[in-house]
């Protein structure tokens, strides 16, 4: 181990944004009964998964760098309605009554504390638990101090902060995001139409040196301002935007079909979608942000500059539509057109009937764990290395996000490595 990664001694405080939400509640409540040997954290890479080094010695990666020990960790967070997360979590529906009694005692602690919002980010949403503020600049002053009351009265030695709630609308770059000191000005002249809830959750934790995570495709932490802001306090940030479902599938198929280079004229794409952030999606301007974040993947991966015969007409479309009666259980249809040799058609059909909140809870954790271990071991800015979670992974304007799952997964095994001093095996792995 190399001795610059600090160890993960104390507890680590896990503040999550949506904390009564389906993808937050499932989260916790897995990793609730984990830590107590009554469930496997099964889809998560930092609990599961194996890495080979350079000898060839196969280990599991929380073998390999000092993770944070789940029995280590404490929940909070913040969110617009006051039920604690058990009430919150039987709302859902995502999990049965029998698996939440599990750890019923635990989740009925954990309490929102009174969220920052504004009702104008999503429209569809009309909760009571809402702090009163002036500004956003007072908003981030309040978001600050909850941290730090939090992360005394639970005894927590570090923090990471975790956006699991709904989907902003969408708004694009500009000038108040492309220096901190432009952000901090919009924050303090209370510019509610550029500066954002998240942005100020964002804001917040980076300030009191917790990573931050964004699981949401909302223009946040992939802006300029906080890349700076985030190298300057020396604190890593990541996201964006889980990659648990449909995307999934397009970062694994869309790999396959340029490796035998098969060309692809179309790609559909359509959901049906029944809980809270399916509702706030319903709303076209939040859907646009979604959208952007779901459209991005394809061209990334095929390189139709590079391979125009193959890909330079790609017809992709995606849509998301919500149905109350599938709550959680998302169906995801995909159509994709393709063609091989000597230009003949040929189609395949995905119908992918998931379980949102279950795919994307591990996802969570992992990010959670995996910034914290980046934090000790002095690393800051975007963490590329952690697009593999990510549905549109932040990168710079100097860079090209890694879309390909497989180049993703690769990219966690060598940033890994490199923090313990291994190399790559002397085969590909």
């Amino acid at each position: 181990m190399k001795e610059d990664i600090k160890p993960a001694d104390g507890r680590l405080g896990v503040l999550v944004v949506g904390v009564g939400g389906a993808v937050a509640t499932t989260m916790i409540t897995g990793t609730l009964a984990a830590r107590k040997g009554l469930a496997k954290p099964i889809g998560s890479i930092t609990q599961l998964a194996t890495i080979r080094m350079e000898n060839n010695d196969e280990k599991l990666i929380k073998d390999v760098v000092p993770l944070a020990n789940l029995g280590d960790i404490v929940f909070g967070g913040w969110d617009i309605f006051p039920e604690n997360a058990y009430d919150a979590a039987m709302y859902a529906e995502v999990l049965k009554e029998k698996d939440l009694n599990l750890v019923k005692d635990e989740l009925q602690t954990i309490k929102p504390m009174a969220a920052a919002f504004d009702h104008n980010w999503a429209k569809r949403l009309n909760g009571t638990n809402i702090k009163k503020v002036a500004s956003r600049w007072d908003m981030v002053e309040q978001l600050r101090q909850d941290i730090r009351d939090f992360k005394v009265a639970n005894k927590c030695e570090r923090i990471v902060v975790l956006w699991a709630a709904s989907t902003e609308i969408y708004i694009p770059l500009s000038e108040e995001h492309k220096s901190l000191a432009a952000l901090e000005k919009a924050m303090k002249e209370n510019n509610t139409k550029a500066v954002s809830p998240s942005m100020c959750y964002a804001y917040a934790a980076l300030a009191e040196g917790a990573p931050f995570v964004m699981g949401a495709p909302n223009l946040c932490v992939d802006t300029p301002a906080m890349w700076e802001f985030s190298k300057k306090v020396n604190v890593p940030i990541a996201g964006k935007d889980f990659k648990s479902g449909q995307t999934l599938m397009k970062t694994v198929l869309a790999p396959m079909f340029k490796t035998r280079m098969l060309g692809v004229n179309g790609w559909f794409s359509t959901n049906i979608l029944g809980n809270r952030d399916g509702e706030v999606l319903d709303d076209p301007d939040n859907f646009k942000t979604k959208e952007v974040s779901k459209l991005s993947v394809i061209d990334n991966i095929f390189e139709p500059e590079k391979y125009p015969d193959l890909y330079g007409n790609v017809y992709h479309k995606v849509r998301i539509n919500y149905y109350p009666p599938r709550k959680d259980n998302k169906e995801a249809w995909d159509n994709i057109d393709i063609f091989g040799w000597m230009g003949y058609p040929m189609e395949i059909k995905v119908n992918f009937l998931c379980r949102d909140s279950i795919l994307a809870a591990p996802i969570a954790l992992d990010l959670v764990l995996f910034c914290d271990l980046a934090k000790r071991a002095g690393m800051c800015g975007i963490q590329t290395w952690l697009s593999f979670f990510c549905k549109s992974p932040m990168h710079d304007f100097e860079h090209q996000p890694v879309h390909d799952l497989f180049t993703q997964w690769r990219m966690v095994k060598e940033t890994i490595r490199t923090m313990v001093g291994e190399k790559s095996p002397s085969y590909l792995d």
